[in-house]
């Protein structure tokens, strides 16, 4: 019990602190490229934040069990924009950026989304579709940062820099480090922290059932959950919402179509997704 409740303890203090390094480090790297928090946010922090998903479901499609890499998907893209994005703005008014540079990221996130529903509509994904999404992901990710980067760069990556202004500006190397590292250790910490919480669940008498829906569900969005929060309690709105917006391109585009590369046949849509869930993920 002891043990249980030092893990859930540790996980937590590494996870805020996580957080707070990688916003740190992330808004110094913006500075250093010459892009905006946005951009980071929708890439580095959002595929970073994003990558214990990846494992998950390249793990559950080679273990026979494909059926959890959509529900997984999907499931996550509805917590981001409602759970991520609602809490962070519940503790600080997000103030969207804006810019028809930047509101053209929440555009093109709608259409990989309309996209990514027809596809699923069809009722599989094969390893030539899978092939094709992680391309475009590879492809729209590259136009996206060599378009921000010579975008107004004192007005869009400087503007949500002025509480790191008092700072010592940090190098390229240490900025990346920081953010890398940061990232790991969000990673570390809602593991330990995700661990210890179930059981404890366990210890409590709570069922399998409810800890899948409760504990599970909410702690392996920690990572970008904490990592938006953090962004947005330290003035980074750009950061916060684009952490959401990487990751749900992410997770349609990154991990089902890696999924469906690695799978030994096609990626089959289960019929809760398809005429369920995906259309809340739509909405």
């Amino acid at each position: 019990m002891l043990v249980t409740l030092l893990m859930v303890v540790i996980g937590l203090g590494i996870l805020l602190g996580g957080g707070a390094i990688t916003v740190r480090g992330a808004v110094s790297l913006a500075r250093c490229l010459g892009v905006s928090p946005l951009m980071i946010g929708m890439t580095i922090i959002a595929f970073g934040t994003s990558a214990p998903e990846l494992m998950v479901s390249i793990q559950a499609v080679l273990s026979q069990h494909p059926d959890i890499v959509l529900g997984n998907v999907v499931g996550s893209n509805v917590a981001n924009i409602l759970l991520i994005v609602g809490v962070a703005a519940a503790i600080k008014t997000l103030l969207a950026p804006g810019g028809s540079a930047l509101r053209r990221d929440y555009t093109l996130l709608l259409i990989f989304t309309v996209i990514f529903a027809g596809l699923s509509c069809l009722g599989s994904f094969s390893w030539e579709s899978g092939a094709l999404m992680v391309a475009g992901l590879i492809a729209y990710t590259a136009w996206s940062f060599k378009r921000s980067q010579g975008a107004n760069r004192r007005d869009v990556a400087d503007a949500e820099s002025v509480e790191e202004l008092g700072q010592k500006p940090l190098p390229l190397g240490v900025s990346l480090f920081l953010t890398t590292g940061g990232i790991c250790g969000v990673i570390l910490g809602s593991y330990l922290l995700l661990e210890g919480s179930v059981d404890l669940a366990r210890m409590w008498g709570i069922s399998e059932v409810v800890i899948g829906l409760t504990v599970i569900a909410i702690g392996t969005s920690l990572p970008e959950l904490v990592t938006s929060v953090m962004a947005a309690l330290r003035g980074h709105p750009g950061l916060a919402i684009g952490n959401v917006i990487g990751s749900n391109l992410f997770n349609m585009f990154g991990i089902t179509g890696v999924a469906a590369v690695v799978s030994e046949s096609p990626l089959y849509v289960p019929a809760q997704v398809a005429f369920f869930d995906l259309w809340v993920m739509l909405g």
